[in-house]
């Protein structure tokens, strides 16, 4: 079966599906139709304020692109290696499977900080509420765990991988004309035509803030999506001069291209942190098995083991299992 794209990745990500859609499509399980709630019906709200749970059976809920699937993975295992059982679920949208974390039919996701922050933020007061989340970790944490608890749901510390939107140039171009961050992009007052996906045009933290923020001269968006094969290659000859993708990227040296630094920090914070239902899931051995993670799991290291499974096919469990023994966390 093909991986999903980069561009589905962060769709998933950005919830753009919504519950009502998804509970048409054939072949959903009780588990997926049941996550459409909206979490603890009003006389179990006494689950969000009760002691933190330490369920023996755990289950880990994955997004499904080839990033969620390695985290929940590695999750699984270290908290079987912890005592407890775990499986993993693997649930399409964030629609479905964050009412499932609160209701406690799931008890532990991989999330993304600044993403996760906004999504609840617009849960909370609607669609059109404005971005909470920063481009400071702090300050992130902060917003989304008074987002979180209320619901139910602790957010454990954050590890050092990032996976957030990124920019790529060729290595011949930044070459040329010295570049190393986008800066210095900014600074050489040349015309890009950015390779993205059409909503690039109007997103805050794309064409409009690389311009606000950077000054840099983006002419064009050419919609060829987010991190694509296509996109990636009109960069390589020349067509486009940058591409959106993301931090985790792992294909960009094939393309010959390379990363220009964020140096005025544009993006917000989108650490990877697990987040918990406190009541099955809230425990102090629960938190030390997971954040055995956060110590040596760098974005480098997370854009390697997904390149171990978009490029060279091998699976999310093994290749997971192969990273924790590395790590000697097993």
């Amino acid at each position: 079966m093909a991986r999903p794209t980069v561009r589905a990745r962060l769709a998933v990500r950005a919830g753009l599906t919504t519950c009502a859609r998804l509970a048409t499509s054939a072949g959903l399980t009780a588990l997926l139709l049941t996550g459409c709630a909206t979490g603890p019906s009003l006389e179990n709200r006494g689950q969000v304020t009760a002691a933190p749970g330490d369920s023996r059976h755990l289950s880990i809920g994955s997004a499904g692109f080839t990033e969620s699937e390695l985290l929940a993975q590695m999750y699984a295992v270290l908290l079987r290696n912890a005592g407890y059982e775990a499986d993993i679920l693997t649930v399409g949208n964030r629609e479905l499977y964050e009412p499932s974390l609160e209701s406690g039919q799931i008890d532990v996701v991989p999330e993304y900080a600044a993403t996760f922050a906004d999504w609840l933020n617009a849960k909370t007061k609607g669609a059109d509420a404005d971005p909470v989340a920063s481009p400071d970790l702090g300050t992130t944490m902060k917003v989304l765990r008074s987002l979180a608890t209320p619901r139910g749901l602790t957010v454990l510390p954050p590890g050092r991988a990032v996976d957030q939107n990124a920019f790529a140039v060729a290595a011949s171009y930044a070459r040329q004309h010295r570049l190393k961050t986008l800066s210095d992009l900014g600074r050489a007052k040349l015309p890009v035509r950015l390779a993205a996906g059409d909503e690039c045009v109007q997103r805050p933290f794309c064409a409009p803030g690389l311009k606000r923020t950077y000054g840099i001269d983006i002419t064009a968006v050419d919609p060829k999506g987010v991190g694509t094969t296509p996109a990636k290659q009109a960069v390589q000859n020349g067509q486009d001069q940058m591409v959106l993708t993301t931090s985790t990227d792992a294909t960009v040296e094939q393309f010959g291209l390379v990363f220009l630094e964020d140096d005025k920090k544009l993006q917000n914070a989108d650490a990877v942190v697990p987040v918990v239902n406190r009541a099955r899931a809230g425990s102090e051995r629960v938190a030390a098995a997971l954040g055995k993670l956060n110590s040596v799991l760098t974005t480098q290291d997370l854009a390697d083991l997904n390149q171990r499974v978009d490029s060279w096919r091998r699976l999310p469990e093994d290749v997971a299992r192969d990273y924790l023994r590395k790590k000697q966390l097993l």
